[in-house]
């Protein structure tokens, strides 16, 4: 069964389909083409994209994001460009630098998980030293999440979602194209990207949820929250996944989540299904409660970007009430998040696209690696439990790095 809500209904086009299969190897090819600093890489389980150079910026000034990002992408247009899209990051701050540029030239393929050569061995991780530095270090995030649940329970504010970092320096010179490879190998169906993310930097990462997509008059949200780390045991491995469908601190965090995006969407819809219960999706780490919402558009001129603004940040990577957890985050982070938990994605200039929350990332510079894990708490989190929860989320990156925490 589904939660609707049902308007009078509107004209609109119909949705375009995903990108149509293409021969064994295509979208490999493009993952293994993939070039730091020029090109960007985005492969969801519609399609996959790489995009190389750039041909204009989406500038930075005072009108809103999704004024300006129509405008640049209406200018290439004019200019001759027939089919002009924008590719990048936006950060987890609200007016904060965001990477977004319409690239010179744009090659698209199906998904990565519909080629068979994705499951072919690829290169190994290249022995190396790494230095690894936590920050902060374990026993100061518990006392955070600790802090934060006491908050909580006197009544303060409902969710906060915490994160900490893995900063890492490698011996060697960073192979981002292996990395890419081994992330995408890892989770062929989750969403894998590689987007530069200022002068010298790279975001790279595999976030297993889309914010929300796109397609003509439909959109689709797939918001994710509670969490439990996999097991190498097949039957603990089920245990912890029935476990989580019936917890009821889970279900909680997730409800809140799901509420918002309906909140958030709603304005937006004709119709809009929201399935009663969450389902469960699995990465090579996690378990995950998910719920894939999906809506029919009222007005045609409502762009991807337009949706995800209007979406972030969901609770699912902040908090709730948003003001309030986004000054327990300020408090109790002792670093600035940069993209981590903003969104990667792209949109053309009929509006379609897709934006991922981003998550399960690195932002790589020089030697350097920037791991980020967070974790949602609830006034009945447990300080520890939450603690495991960001190592276990580490391990999607640090598997493809071949580092240990």
């Amino acid at each position: 069964m589904s939660a609707s809500l049902r308007v009078p209904t509107a004209p609109h086009r119909a949705a375009p389909r995903t990108t149509p299969p293409s021969s064994p190897g295509a979208a490999t090819a493009l993952l293994d083409a993939y070039r730091p600093g020029t090109d960007r890489f985005l492969a969801s389980s519609r399609r996959t994209l790489l995009a190389s150079g750039v041909a204009a910026e989406v500038p930075d000034d005072s009108r809103s994001l999704t004024t300006r990002v129509r405008e640049v992408l209406a200018a290439r247009r004019r200019a001759g460009d027939p089919a002009p899209i924008v590719v990048g990051a936006l950060p987890f701050t609200p007016g904060a630098p965001h990477s977004l540029a319409v690239p010179q030239s744009v090659r698209r393929t199906s998904a990565l998980c519909e080629d068979p050569l994705i499951a072919l061995p690829g290169p190994s991780a290249e022995p190396g030293t790494w230095q690894t530095r936590e920050v902060p270090e374990a026993g100061a995030y518990t006392a955070a999440v600790a802090a934060a649940v006491r908050r909580m329970r006197a009544g303060e504010f409902d969710k906060v979602v915490l994160a900490r970092t893995l900063e890492l320096t490698s011996s060697h010179e960073l192979d981002l194209p292996g990395m890419l490879r081994r992330l995408a190998q890892h989770d062929p169906k989750g969403y894998t990207f590689a987007v530069p993310s200022g002068p010298g930097r790279t975001l790279i990462g595999a976030s297993p949820e889309l914010l929300v997509a796109r397609a003509g008059n439909v959109l689709t949200a797939n918001p994710l929250a509670g969490s439990a780390p996999r097991s190498e045991d097949l039957a603990e491995d089920v245990r912890r996944a029935a476990a989580l469908l019936e917890s009821p601190k889970d279900l909680h965090e997730h409800a809140v989540v799901v509420a918002a995006v309906r909140e958030a969407l709603a304005p937006f819809c004709v119709s809009l299904d929201v399935p009663e219960r969450p389902t469960l999706v699995r990465t090579a780490a996690m378990w995950h409660l998910s719920t894939t919402v999906t809506g029919t558009l009222t007005n045609p001129a409502t762009s991807s970007l337009d949706l995800a603004s209007a979406l972030h940040p969901t609770p699912a990577v902040c908090g709730t009430p948003t003001d309030t957890a986004r000054a327990v985050i300020a408090e109790s982070e002792p670093f600035d998040r940069g993209a981590y938990t903003g969104m990667v994605g792209w949109q053309d200039a009929d509006g379609d696209g897709e934006w991922v929350v981003t998550i399960r990332c690195a932002e790589a510079e020089g030697r350097s690696l920037r791991l980020f894990a967070g974790a949602g708490v609830v006034a009945a989190s447990s300080p520890e439990a939450e603690t495991a929860e960001t190592a276990a989320k580490f391990r999607t990156f640090l598997s493809a790095v071949g580092a240990t925490l």
